[in-house]
């Protein structure tokens, strides 16, 4: 896992600063995994070790959440020699399109580039299941849950970060008035303070 972090801080996807996080928290570290998933080679290399811990689950397909999972789960699909789609947000809900669909009798692996809450792949779950599909886990680059994180399905991941999370009104970066508070990832926020 050492070398995962080195080769993402290598390739500038592993940031240190002060970012606002898509669940509205602030934070001191960031995971890019764009940044990674630009190099294929290196994008094999770190996602191998996730294909190991899942190689011998009964997976048919993986799905990845817009935007984060999309390369992700077509990587770790490929390796694993199965079929690789995602979801998307229509009116703010996640959901297939594209003619993707699952159903009874399928065992999804979610693929996100990163973990932290688990938001979106709770909400990708969800629209799994209710088209009778069986969410078998998650499966990142990243896993920066924090210890108390309630999240119902094993994580597997290539690399597991301890990064300090704090909520907006009680962040220390911003108390200390040094560094501009960045937005890097891709989902919508409310304007930045």
């Amino acid at each position: 896992m050492n070398d995962h972090l080195k080769v993402m801080k290598q390739c500038e996807a592993f940031l240190e600063g002060h970012f606002l996080l898509s669940s509205g928290r602030h934070s001191g570290g960031y995971c890019q995994c764009a940044k990674l998933l630009r190099f294929p080679a290196l994008a094999e290399q770190v996602l191998s070790a996730v294909v190991e811990q899942v190689k011998n689950l009964p997976i048919t397909k993986v799905c990845g959440p817009a935007m984060g999972g999309i390369i992700v789960s077509y990587e770790l699909a490929r390796q694993l020699g199965v079929e690789s789609i995602f979801t998307e947000r229509k009116d703010d809900v996640m959901q297939l399109r594209r003619g993707f669909s699952v159903g009874p009798g399928d065992r999804v692996l979610i693929a996100e580039d990163v973990i932290t809450t688990g938001k979106s792949t709770m909400e990708t779950v969800e629209a799994l299941e209710a088209m009778g599909a069986e969410v078998i886990g998650a499966a990142c680059i990243a896993d920066r849950r924090a210890a108390g994180c309630d999240f119902p399905l094993p994580v597997y991941a290539a690399l597991k970060l301890s990064i300090e999370s704090y909520e907006a009104d009680a962040c220390p970066i911003c108390q200390e008035g040094i560094l501009p508070l960045e937005k890097p990832g891709s989902r919508e926020m409310p304007a930045l303070k």
